[in-house]
This record gives C-alpha cells, sequence and structure tokens, in this order.
C-alpha cells in the first residue's frame, strides 16, 4: 500500500488532498490519524513554515509527508495576513480570522482590496528527497462573507476570473483553479520521479 501523510489536521484542506491524490491510488492519511507530536512553525515564509511541518512529521513517522503553507496576502496590508493567516486573530479561529480581515479592510475602497492566495508545497521522505512547488489564485477581499463553501477565507475572496466568491465554488470548481489546485499541477509533473526515488 502506497500511503502519503498530509502534514495537517485541518479536514477540509486533507479532503482537497484526497480528491487530488485518489487517481493515483495512493492512500492519504493525516496528522489526526497518529499521536499527536509538537511543531513549531515559527517559519518567516510558507516554505520556511512547509518544510518544518514537513521535517518534523517524517522525523516521528518515517514515511514520505506531503506539507503545505499556505495564506491569503492582501495588498494593502503589505501581504499580511500571509504566513500568519490561520492564527491572524486566533489560532484557525476562522470566524474571529475573517472578522479581523473585514475589520482592517473597512475603509479601503474597491479597487485597493486586491490580494491573492499562495500555497508552497514540501514533500519529503525519509531519505532526504525533496520537492517544492508553489501556487497562486489572483482576487479581491469581498465587504462581507458571500457563500459557505471551502473553508477559512474563501467566503471572503472573489476569485476575478470566476467573478464569484470562492465560497460558493464546490470542491470540484475549486479543485481546478484554486492557489493549492495549482501547485498541485506542477507536483504531478513530477510527483514520480519524487515518489519513486530511492
Amino acid at each position: 500500500m502506497k500511503t502519503l501523510i498530509i502534514a495537517t489536521k485541518n479536514q477540509g484542506k486533507a479532503r482537497e488532498y484526497a480528491e487530488l491524490f485518489e487517481p493515483l491510488g495512493i492512500t492519504i492519511k493525516t496528522l489526526v490519524d497518529f499521536p499527536a507530536f509538537p511543531i513549531d512553525e515559527n517559519g518567516a515564509t510558507f516554505e520556511e513554515n512547509a518544510m518544518i511541518k514537513a521535517q518534523a512529521a517524517v522525523d516521528h513517522l518515517h514515511l514520505p509527508v506531503l506539507a503545505d503553507d499556505s495564506g491569503i496576502c492582501v495588498d494593502a496590508l503589505d501581504g499580511a495576513p500571509g504566513v500568519h493567516s490561520a492564527r491572524y486573530a486566533g489560532d484557525h479561529d476562522f470566524v474571529a480570522n475573517n472578522a479581523k480581515l473585514l475589520q482592517q479592510m473597512k475603509n479601503v475602497p474597491d479597487e485597493k482590496r486586491t490580494a491573492h492566495f499562495h500555497t508552497t508545497i514540501v514533500c519529503l521522505k525519509p531519505i532526504g528527497a525533496k520537492l517544492v512547488v508553489d501556487g497562486e489564485v489572483r482576487g479581491h477581499i469581498l465587504h462581507q462573507l458571500e457563500g459557505e463553501n471551502g473553508f477559512g477565507y474563501d467566503p471572503l475572496f472573489y476569485v476575478d476570473e470566476l467573478q464569484t466568491s470562492m465560497g460558493f465554488l464546490s470542491d470540484a470548481e475549486k479543485n481546478r483553479i484554486s492557489h493549492r489546485a495549482r501547485a498541485m499541477k506542477k507536483l504531478e509533473q513530477h510527483f514520480d520521479q519524487w515518489w519513486n526515488a530511492d
């Protein structure tokens, strides 16, 4: 059985990865499937945080690991919340995080509400083989939550190319255009080489 650990406890994120990897016949497990171990995400960049998670999981589980760090980067806030997206107003409290972002953007006019979602994926094997890819999707910050799909900041993010809130997209629609999906497309081009590395 081919098993890949996704270094997350976020079930929404885990579900997206499971759907993306299903055609490859790879069994996905997450950190929820194992006893807890410490991960100190203190990196200054998305890649540093993803690497910290990947290395900690490989060290503890001795299995191939995929870790990502994702966030929303708002131009009017100099790229914030960025690497602090999940802990912007409270640790993975996205009701509070969304409320804080709306408050910070309260007086920002439409033309200056540009933003992008960014993902960096790091794949790491116990033997040390590493693969790093990035993905982005551009859009704007809405004035209120729109839609109930996805998770995190999705209902506040207007996808320019689709002219709708990410909160209205189905999993299948999001998996075609999201920052994670775009990083995954790059990952797919190099995954076999990394997966089969000895």
